[in-house]
């Protein structure tokens, strides 16, 4: 159980954001500010330089991991302060307290809070748990924060304050049960209450528990992700590239405000890092590289919870029976304060809990708990930092078994010509059956529940396998590289059956053939355009609308289908309408799979009612394809024509006419579609800002990098967005232009590489030198 009197002990922080309807008193303003004017601040200063370069990436040269730290919490502000800071109010558990206006759903927002408090407390509990180098990089990151607001208070609302801690950095990493997990069964238990109770309907919707449990409604309300959220990974092993040298590739495709940062860190004798550091944590690091080696990530989604059903106790109120005795529920209450006008309002939450996890739901005489491999896990950062510092394939796998990340695809190359793959998950050894988020293990002794990991070592690896590629698209690990499938029989039933889909294959495509690749010739690939789908169904989608005797602009319009090169290309012609009928001819496939629109057109139908052959395992790189159902196929399209008319104005534009990537005062054309339809480049569209016949990026591919490991590391990136989100910014929307012409920019790694590409130099908090 936490320890609520931890509670009291982080109280000061609290109690420095008193005033939360105005300003400060100037005397509490003196004071903290003061707290940042000395000596110690003003050295962490002078002990490292940033020398911004082309595209504004900051390279940050530091004395000690401590000043390095304190340049990249303050470069981190330059380029996204707010956001920055919102980050931090949300990991102390005071979004309420200061965000009256944004808050559309107090209830929510204060239980969000509440959650987020919870986090805070368990963030005090373990700071002294962590290793010395992380607590003196996010020391320093705190440091760099509090001296940019204080240097800039302009740019923020009058609240804040340089009044941050370590605690509220290190509240950011600490993980939590899954969301996800909690909705999935809860929706379930739901509809089999409905259906015991002879319900003429089963709503895909019904709970009817909302609002059961803390837990249960934060599960309810979490946002769910896009269907293509995720990324691509490539390694390729030194015989199957011209210089002979390892090349990664990593791929991310989230949200284009995922805050996706990158920034080079170099502290002499201990660390030379290039890569991905997320705003708001020093130690956010999911890929990048070293000297000798680099990693990427790949969501694989491995199921990490189990829900445990416990016998209430009929003679004692909230205690429930195990091992013969009575157990009581524990219960912890949070009071968060929320703004309300010109006073501040108070409300408590209640968490229920036990010592193996949160009570998510209670009712029919039993306790439902989730049993969380993560949950509580706080070194996250740690370990990214220990894979940081590797110089090795061995070091890099010590680093891993601490399990502090979770979850994810580990794609992994060297200077050593090492290619190598994990499935990594902190993966429950299992004494039962899961229940796989839908069913509840019911347990009356402790020896039924869970209590160890499955060994790092015995997940799923491959260490430079035949053929010499290694890929990941978010499906399991069954078909990572071809030449050496794993099978599905040798791993624990909780782990996740064969699935290899079209984004999948296409990678495959790319690279599983005799080929030596340049690094330049990974880049090409990397922006692929073709649309996979329209490969394997195209043929009969053509043969079906010719047998339903089409008339006049049909006739046209399958026509163009016919000459369209199957990409997505700006230019090219066809794409807009193969998805406005591909979206028409799944959705009409069953009457339970309706999507809202075109842009989520992909699988949700019965898959037989889409093709004449199903995804074979057996065959998992040639299926599936062909129509399933001709007939509807054509009524489909000839509907499509005219929904591509009404939607976009016509049928007959260019990919980019209605395809566009809108930042700022930029607005170019660009190509990529949803991995759903087999494109490699991933994006996926909204209505257009200012013009309702287009669609503009939301999200997909946002930064990528291709490295080559050699005597010294030679890469490419992009980060579509830029480096910044202040729109009076250099470095806001200027690599847009890179990012639709389908370029990446030379990464600068080297000191001769650096100067080559300077632009300015300056310590963090004094003036710049030109």
């Amino acid at each position: 159980m936490r320890n609520i009197v931890v509670l009291l002990l982080i109280s000061l922080p609290f109690a420095l954001l008193s005033c939360a309807a105005g300003k400060q008193t100037t005397q509490n303003t003196t004071s903290v500010q003061s707290e940042y004017q000395k000596p110690e601040v003003r050295q962490l200063a002078e002990q490292v330089t940033i020398r911004r370069t082309d595209y504004g990436v900051p390279h940050i040269d530091a004395e000690n991991i401590q000043s390095a730290g304190f340049a990249l919490g303050y470069v981190q502000m330059e380029d996204y302060g707010r956001e920055v800071v919102e980050g931090l109010i949300r990991a102390r558990g005071e979004w309420t307290r200061y965000n009256e206006e944004k808050v559309s759903d107090l209830e929510y927002a204060i239980d969000s809070d509440a959650a987020n408090r919870r986090d805070y407390v368990r963030a005090v509990e373990t700071w002294d748990d962590l290793e010395q180098d992380t607590r003196k990089i996010t020391k320093g990151f705190v440091a760099g924060i509090n001296r940019y607001i204080e240097l800039h208070p302009e740019e923020f609302e009058d609240w804040v304050q340089p009044f941050f801690t370590v605690y509220d950095v290190h509240a950011r990493g600490i993980n939590g049960p899954s969301s996800s997990s909690i909705r999935d069964f809860l929706d379930a238990l739901g509809r089999r209450q409905e259906q015991e109770e002879n319900a003429e309907t089963v709503s895909d919707n019904a709970t009817g528990l909302d609002g059961s449990t803390l837990w249960a409604r934060l599960a309810e309300r979490a946002e769910e992700p896009h269907p293509d959220v995720g990324s691509n990974a490539w390694a390729l092993a030194p015989d199957r590239t011209k210089s002979g040298k390892a090349i990664l590739v990593r791929n991310p495709h989230l949200s284009w405000d995922a805050g996706y940062y990158e920034a080079q860190v170099t502290v002499p004798g201990k660390l030379n890092f290039y890569g991905d550091f997320r705003i708001g944590r020093p130690l956010g690091i999911v890929g990048g590289f070293n000297e000798r080696l680099g990693w990427a990530t790949t969501n694989n989604y491995p199921d990490l919870d189990e829900i445990y059903a416990f016998e209430a106790d009929p003679e004692r109120p909230d205690h429930f029976l195990l091992d013969g005795a009575s157990l009581p529920i524990q219960k912890e209450s949070v009071t968060i304060e929320f703004k309300n006008g010109k006073s501040i309002g108070l409300e408590t939450r209640e968490f229920l809990s036990t010592p193996f996890g949160p009570v998510i739901h209670r009712g029919n005489g039993k306790v439902y708990v989730i049993k969380s491999a993560g949950d509580g896990e706080f070194r996250m950062g740690e370990q990214f930092l220990n894979m940081m510092k590797s110089q090795n394939l061995s070091e890099w796998k010590e680093a891993m078994r601490m399990r502090a990340r979770t979850a994810s695809n580990l794609t992994y190359a060297d200077a050593d010509g090492n290619i190598f793959y994990v499935w990594n998950a902190a993966a429950p050894d299992l004494p039962h059956k899961s229940g796989n988020d839908t069913l509840a293990v019911e347990v009356s002794s402790r020896d039924q529940i869970w209590s160890d990991l499955i060994a790092w070592d015995d997940l799923p690896q491959l260490h430079n396998p035949e053929g010499g590629y290694l890929h990941n698209e978010n499906d399991p690990f069954h078909f990572t590289n071809l030449n050496e499938v794993f099978d599905e029989e040798d791993f624990p039933d909780h782990f996740p059956d064969p699935q290899y889909r079209l984004r999948s294959q296409h990678s495959d495509q790319l690279i599983n053939n005799e080929k030596k690749f340049s690094l330049e010739d990974i880049v090409e690939l990397k922006h692929s355009m073709d649309m996979l789908l329209a490969h394997r169904v195209k043929v009969d989608l053509i043969k079906a609308v010719r047998e339903h005797n089409p008339e006049d602009e049909i006739v046209e319009a399958i026509e163009q289908i016919e000459n369209w090169d199957n990409t997505v290309r700006k230019e090219s012609k066809g794409g807009i309408l193969f998805k406005t009928w591909w979206w028409r001819y799944q959705e009409t496939a069953d009457s339970t799979s309706v999507n809202s629109s075109p842009e989520s057109a992909g699988f949700s139908a019965t898959p037989e009612r889409l093709f004449d052959e199903v995804w074979s395992p057996d065959h998992p790189a040639e299926t599936p394809y062909g129509l399933a159902d001709p007939k509807r196929a054509a009524e489909a399209f000839e509907w499509a024509v005219e929904k591509a008319k009404e939607r976009y104005g016509d049928w007959d534009y260019a990919w980019g006419d209605v395809h566009r990537a809108h930042l700022g005062d930029k607005d170019l054309a660009v190509g990529g579609c949803t991995g759903l339809l087999g494109c490699f480049r991933v994006l996926w569209f909204i209505d257009h800002k200012y013009d309702d016949q287009k669609l503009e990026v939301r999200g997909g591919d946002g930064w990528v990098l291709a490295v080559e490991f050699g005597d010294k590391p030679k890469a490419y990136s992009v980060l579509a967005y830029g480096q910044s989100v202040k729109e009076d910014s250099p470095y806001f929307n200027d690599q847009l232009k890179l990012f639709t012409n389908n370029k990446m920019k030379q990464v600068v790694f080297t000191e001769e590489d650096i100067m080559k590409q300077f632009v300015r130099e300056y310590h963090p908090g004094e003036e710049e030198k030109r």
